[in-house]
């Protein structure tokens, strides 16, 4: 049983390395733009509820901060800064997407074909380490898009600090 969740944890880490080539990939193309709109949870309320903040402060206070720290700015900023920001939340999460999807057709295999713990194992953990960061960034993502109308309407530059 132990070594279902090592082989998971590996499986689910290198499955980062897969969907940052998929994002690559897809990155031109008129469904990665269909993509980089996509909002599963729009309520702040189910996103409470799924710990999306309990989330939020682990990736903060953990290890996981070192992850993506191009992901973060302080201070005064250009819009244009605000939007590469974006970028790049969009990329971070189709890239999580993209693993999640093929971990979990893994998952699902592995569960039939190996023992049916195996499966929920890494299913477990694809949705804490892939799904949860995706939604993570949605929700960042929307909190950018709300920063970028105030910064539109006040004009440059804009005070992230004061957004936190």
């Amino acid at each position: 049983m132990i070594q279902y969740f090592f082989y998971s944890v590996s499986i689910v880490f290198g499955s980062w390395l897969v969907g940052i080539i998929m994002n690559g990939l897809l990155k031109n193309t008129a469904f990665y733009k269909k993509l980089s709109n996509l909002h599963f949870i729009n309520s702040k309320k189910l996103n409470k509820a799924l710990g999306l903040g309990a989330f939020k402060w682990t990736v903060k206070n953990t290890f996981f901060k070192y992850f993506n720290q191009n992901l973060k700015v302080k201070g005064q900023i250009e819009i244009s800064d605000i939007e590469a920001l974006k970028r790049e939340m969009i990329s971070a999460e189709i890239g999580h997407l993209t693993a999640f999807v093929l971990v979990s057709v893994f998952a699902l295999v592995k569960s039939v074909n190996v023992h049916y713990s195996f499966g929920i194992i890494m299913l477990l953990l694809n949705i804490l380490l892939n799904l949860y960061p995706s939604l993570l960034q949605q929700e960042n993502k929307r909190r950018i898009d709300r920063l970028l109308v105030i910064a539109r309407k006040r004009g440059t530059p804009a005070n992230m600090d004061a957004f936190s």
